[in-house]
């Protein structure tokens, strides 16, 4: 994984201490809240509707057991004993009192962790396949390319300042796991016939009040020239994106209004004025980097086809968890878990600090200690022996980590909505747990099939409503909150932004409308391999409009 050289660690230790003397003179009245504002925005320090939040870094998405003990750690003594993690692989903490925020950022700089760029109008955590390094189906293994993205890009001079905020995402696989087009960049790496890595590009995507898919610009950009590509295209979003409209500042609405040809010939113009420069990437360079995400000396354990059988076999709880949370790996024996933080009824992406000790004492014993977090609000565990799965399963069962939902309808992504953030309309973690709660049982999931769930509180879109195959976007009404639906989203290799359905629900109503909806598709699909997606798509809105609203469908 990444690491910290003497430059790295010096620099945030210099961070530490200059935010320290910041909430310092924050706290003694030398510094009015206007002023102080940027200040800690630069470090990750927010202001919400009860206390401040502090945004921690979790570079796509990858940590160790060092990292997750300090998280823990944090938890524990400068919070109320959990952390959420965010659909930017990040992990956020609701309660933290000010004056010990410089305390708990010299914490984390112990572990070569930060909350450098979590906000502000810069280019944010890059994020990145969750399943990356592991996945059968990959092509290029990502990470070596976000940590270069991550290094380039840390308080950069050109892009501290940019019109709006900026996201990154890379993926190297078949299957699209990191939303990279419905981010403002998007790479999807691949590899030519004569083995070469290359990079295609996605410009312009992304949610908010104003949903958009991103356009492709190029197609195999050649590895070396990665950095002189991202810069071009933020030097042209930086001269060109509004400041004036915070709304129409993204790079989205710079597309959309210049138009994808003529931007791309302005990015085309400002590489060929950079590709041969200094920032080329060199062989010898991206090699080190390589080296640092090579894939662990991975012993056989054929023994545990047969033992995995066996215990499948004897424990239908077990082998509905290893179907439903286990992916295949490149070593066939091995497997990709996923741990999910959706349990039946919870708070999705919360953990406690005994499960993220838990966690990390588990990532030692079992996943030679690499930890993801995956944008969808789980931890994975890229590299775990299939011999190895029943203990797992017994260890996680015993902290309420080994919920079977990977995929399924209660694996919904949340945002913290109206219960803590200040921007929000509508609450989003009570109706999530209603939903997860009405569809929790093993059956009733098991006959739906994959579904994404995903909720927002507000237009924001934090929770990346538009992508989900059944979105709900919390809205403020005369007073009340009411809920859209969405249908259709998606954010993987074939994203599409889900339509408005109709008017919106009242919170009591939304958990029965949901059930509506899924019951119209029940009732329509072709058979059970067709799943809500495939069958939304063949058939479009009408018959849920239908369902939801009446024969004559008015859904205003």
């Amino acid at each position: 994984m990444y690491r910290y050289d003497e430059f790295d660690h010096a620099f945030v230790a210099d961070r530490v201490a200059q935010f320290r003397d910041q909430v310092e003179r924050r706290l003694s009245g030398q510094l009015a809240e206007d002023a102080f504002k940027p200040l800690r925005l630069m470090n990750g320090v927010y202001l919400q509707l009860h206390a401040y939040m502090l945004r921690v870094a979790i570079p796509y998405g990858t940590l160790n057991s060092r990292q997750m003990r300090m998280l823990a750690h944090i938890a524990r003594k400068y919070d109320r004993g959990y952390g959420h993690f965010t659909t930017r692989q990040n992990i956020q903490y609701n309660w933290p009192k000010l004056e010990d925020c410089p305390d708990i950022l010299a914490d984390l700089a112990s572990v070569e962790m930060h909350a450098i760029q979590t906000s502000g109008n810069c280019i944010r955590n890059v994020t990145a396949d969750h399943f990356a390094g592991a996945a059968a189906d990959e092509a290029v293994d990502p990470r070596p390319y976000a940590e270069i993205l991550r290094q380039w890009s840390s308080v950069h001079p050109e892009f501290s300042f940019l019109p709006r905020k900026f996201k990154i995402a890379v993926t190297g696989a078949e299957r699209d796991r990191a939303a990279i087009q419905v981010h403002d960049i998007g790479l999807h790496m691949r590899k030519n016939d004569k083995g070469e890595i290359g990079f295609d590009v996605y410009v312009g995507g992304g949610q908010g009040r104003t949903p958009m898919v991103a356009k492709k610009i190029r197609d195999f950009l050649p590895e070396e020239d990665l950095l002189s590509y991202t810069t071009a295209i933020l030097r042209v979003y930086n001269l060109y994106g509004r400041r004036d409209n915070k709304y129409k500042a993204r790079i989205k609405i710079l597309v959309h209004e210049t138009g994808v040809e003529k931007l791309s010939a302005e990015i085309e113009h400002e590489f060929n004025e950079l590709k041969n420069g200094e920032l080329k990437l060199p062989e010898a360079d991206v090699q080190a980097i390589q080296n640092y995400f090579k894939l662990p000396d991975l012993p056989a354990r054929a023994e545990g086809w047969a033992n995995l059988a066996a215990w499948k076999k004897a424990d239908a709880d077990f082998a509905r968890w290893v179907d439903q949370n286990v992916q295949p790996h490149k070593n066939p024996d091995y497997g990709m878990v996923t741990i999910s933080l959706k349990p039946i009824g919870g708070i999705p992406g919360d953990a406690t600090d005994a499960q993220m000790d838990l966690v990390a004492d588990l990532a030692e014993e079992y996943a030679f200690d690499e930890i993801r977090i995956s944008h969808e609000q789980n931890i994975i565990f890229p590299h775990v022996a299939l011999a190895d799965l029943e203990p797992l399963y017994r260890a996680l069962s015993g902290a309420g980590l080994a919920t079977a939902n990977s995929n399924l309808i209660t694996d919904i992504i949340a945002c913290p909505g109206l219960d803590y953030c200040a921007l929000a309309n509508a609450r989003s973690i009570p109706v999530a747990q209603e939903i997860s709660t009405r569809f929790g049982s093993p059956e009733r999931q098991a006959e739906i099939g994959e579904l994404k769930i995903k909720i927002s509180g507000c237009i924001n879109a934090c929770g990346h409503h538009h992508v989900g195959h059944i979105g709900l976007l919390g809205v403020e009404k005369k007073g009340a909150e009411l809920y859209q639906i969405t249908l259709g989203g998606s954010a993987d290799e074939n994203t599409s932004i889900g339509e408005i359905i109709g008017r919106g629900f009242e919170p009591e109503k939304v958990t029965d409308a949901i059930e509506v909806v899924v019951n119209t598709y029940l009732g329509l699909r072709l058979s059970k391999e067709e799943t809500f997606i495939d069958a939304y798509r063949r058939v479009g809105p009408q018959p849920f409009k239908t369902a939801l609203y009446g024969a004559s469908a008015e859904a205003a």
